[in-house]
């Protein structure tokens, strides 16, 4: 099953450890879903992922590249031909669901749902990264 990692999860599981983020991060690679990524998600996670303040004590912005360099191919790298702008109040929140659209995600894990609202319209569930944990332990 493909869903699509909101940076706000990425920036999470660099903050704790203790968190459903970094828990999920570990399940990487995962036979229960993969994440879809699109160009344009990827430059977001590249940008706000190497900011001083999102980098854990001891890692350099060169190590975070590569650790989305990473993620990046374990992921579903998905081309977006249709945007869907403006459907959400964010931009950077329609890039995202473009990203979810287009890969046929059913899920955007994210910790900011409500900025998600209107992306069931398009078939889309936001899901915390818990809540996202608690459903794959149901899988078969």
């Amino acid at each position: 099953m493909n869903v699509v990692l909101d940076t706000s999860v990425l920036v999470a599981a660099m903050r704790s450890r203790r968190g459903a983020s970094y828990q999920l991060l570990r399940e990487l690679p995962s036979p229960r879903f993969v994440p879809a990524l699109s160009v344009t998600l990827y430059t977001e996670w590249q940008a706000v992922l190497t900011r001083p303040e999102h980098l854990p004590s001891g890692i350099s912005a060169e190590q975070m590249l590569g650790f989305l360099r990473y993620l990046a191919s374990l992921a579903h790298l998905q081309d977006v031909h249709y945007l869907w702008r403006p459907f959400l109040r964010d931009p950077d929140d329609d890039m995202v669901l473009e990203c979810a659209v287009a890969s046929s995600s059913r899920f955007i894990v994210t910790h900011n749902i409500k900025d998600f609202r209107r992306a069931q319209e398009l078939g889309v569930q936001a899901i915390a990264p818990a809540a996202f944990l608690h459903h794959l332990e149901r899988l078969p």
